[in-house]
């Protein structure tokens, strides 16, 4: 697929104009920084799965300190993206957290950080998905590879965001080819305990938010500091998470 192709291929699907837009965006953006797991791959998945591309997200709770969505039937990527609109377009007067029930796919979460960094916000999000991780000793899936995704802003223009899926590989790496499904292990090695033990943590604190189905965990706030700039200068050229790729 080449890039012209994204959105007439999502309008074939149902979406609109302005949907279309949206989903595109994160798909390029995907494409651009070599995550081709949440790239073009992504948009005939979307053929495969039951989506309603006419679904509006609904905000249910607007409190200062915390809002709650619900993505009432809406692919989660278009949830998400609803949810950074409205942080962006009102930022909370110190922190707030959101919960978004009902918010899947999610996708590349370092899209939706990197904007709200980028406005000047620090923002740290997760999010569940289906089971495909189990024990590093074995038995079933017990946990999504449950990314985690932190994004600090920076007076020197570019935000650090880190973005770490909890699996050796990701789903989308599977969606592309570029994985087998026997690979959808926490990453770590010897250390896997770890990345499990940390799936578990997110999986359990998104559902203990935001209820049955899969949904997202965020939190969005004002900084206090500018501590980038100084890290750069320290790290002398070492490229840092999020950098733009030379």
């Amino acid at each position: 697929m080449q890039p012209e192709d994204v959105v007439p291929r999502l309008g074939a699907l149902g979406f609109d104009e302005r949907r279309s837009a949206v989903l595109s965006e994160h798909f390029l953006e995907a494409e651009r920084r070599g995550k081709l797991g949440h790239g073009f791959s992504r948009v005939e998945w979307l053929a495969t799965q039951d989506v309603d591309p006419e679904a509006e997200p609904t905000r249910l709770v607007a409190d200062e300190g915390y809002e709650r969505w619900d993505g009432n039937g809406a692919v989660g990527y278009l949830t998400l993206a609803a949810v950074c609109d409205a942080q962006i377009a009102s930022p909370p007067e110190r922190a707030r957290i959101v919960v978004a029930s009902h918010c899947f796919p999610t996708g590349m979460l370092g899209h939706y950080t990197r904007r709200l960094a980028e406005a000047g916000l620090v923002a740290a999000l997760t999010a569940t998905s289906p089971a495909r991780l189990g024990h590093p000793e074995g038995g079933p899936p017990l946990a999504g590879t449950n990314p985690l995704s932190i994004a600090i802003p920076s007076s020197d223009g570019e935000p650090v965001v880190a973005d770490v899926s909890m699996g050796a590989v990701t789903y989308g790496d599977v969606i592309a080819g570029l994985a087998e499904p026997g690979e959808l292990v926490p990453f770590g090695g010897e250390q896997a305990h770890k990345a499990f033990a940390l799936a578990l943590g997110l999986q359990l604190l998104v559902e203990g938010l935001a209820g049955e189905g899969y949904g997202a965990v965020m939190l969005v706030a004002r900084p206090e500091a500018d501590p980038v700039p100084e890290l750069r200068r320290r790290a002398a050229g070492v490229r840092l998470p999020g950098d733009t790729k030379p």
